[in-house]
């Protein structure tokens, strides 16, 4: 078995950034040997029979073979092409097939934005393996982190982090992808968006937009969400506050002619949705971009 690792240090600067990376390596682990290497730290070390608990994010990206993961709710099979994810005091444990042996590429890391975007995109909350398939820009990832904690130069965790979150944002995008369903709901879903945006100053109804696509209104509205990450309606009032915005800081339109020409019924209500998407209100935006 072949094996490279990098266990790293943070400072307090690096926490406050948001992401920092703790560790990162590769195996190559041939046909019957054991499983985990030796030579780890304790508090990343386990057998088989115990398990283990981190304290800490892993992404653990398996390129050739195959194995198990077992976690608190349940086993599942580990294909080439699968990515594991482990979130912070979660009990689990994983192996490659004696008869397969695997190859795996991982990074361990934390912070503020790690737990955000794990908490958001629900990674590794129903399933802790997503299979994504070869993906070269995701191991040019890894070999672009690999490179940066071989000189531990200034600024090597900042530059990390950003790798990271490159990294775990092509696995969100792969996942909706697939999520999605089919090529048709697909294209469906991106039709919807047009007519959404080509609609913004109107009040639209979703269950038209489904069935003017031939659609089942719950598969649309389900397939809609995971696709864009917003059910249509908030996709819909998130475009005419974004176009709001807009006219309020290139235009000398009243509050009241923007509410009337992006279709909302009053105001009150243009005032309302302004603030929960904005965090303030038109008047108080506009005075803030005046002053």
């Amino acid at each position: 078995m072949a094996e490279s690792f990098k266990y790293l240090v943070h400072s307090p600067d690096d926490e406050a950034w948001g992401m920092y990376l703790n560790v990162a390596g590769i195996a190559n682990v041939a046909l019957g040997a054991d499983y985990p290497p030796k030579g780890h730290p304790r508090g990343y070390n386990f057998n088989w029979e115990n398990g283990r608990i981190l304290q800490e994010y892993q992404l653990n990206y398996i390129t050739e073979g195959e194995g198990i993961l077992e976690t608190q709710n349940g086993e599942y099979e580990i294909k080439e092409g699968s990515v594991i994810l482990i979130r912070p005091n979660q009990w689990h444990r994983y192996k490659p097939l004696r008869n397969r042996g695997w190859t795996e590429h991982y990074i361990g890391f934390n912070g503020n934005f790690a737990q955000n975007i794990f908490e958001v995109y629900g990674l590794s909350s129903d399933t802790p393996i997503i299979h994504i398939g070869f993906d070269d820009e995701i191991l040019h990832l890894f070999q672009d982190i690999f490179n940066l904690i071989k000189l531990e130069k200034p600024g090597y965790q900042q530059r990390c982090s950003g790798l990271i979150m490159l990294i775990l944002g092509i696995i969100i995008s792969i996942q909706r992808n697939q999520d999605a369903g089919a090529n048709r709901i697909e294209k469906v879903i991106q039709k919807a968006c047009l007519i959404i945006r080509e609609n913004i100053d109107k009040n639209i109804i979703i269950e038209d937009i489904a069935r003017d696509l031939n659609v089942s209104y719950s598969l649309f509205r389900t397939a809609f969400k995971k696709y864009t990450g917003l059910s249509p309606i908030q996709y819909h009032l998130s475009l005419r506050i974004q176009h709001a915005v807009y006219l309020l800081n290139n235009t000398d339109l009243s509050i009241k002619e923007i509410s009337f020409n992006l279709g909302f019924c009053s105001i009150f209500y243009f005032s309302k949705v302004f603030k929960e998407k904005t965090k303030q209100n038109p008047s108080g935006f506009r005075q803030k971009k005046g002053g």
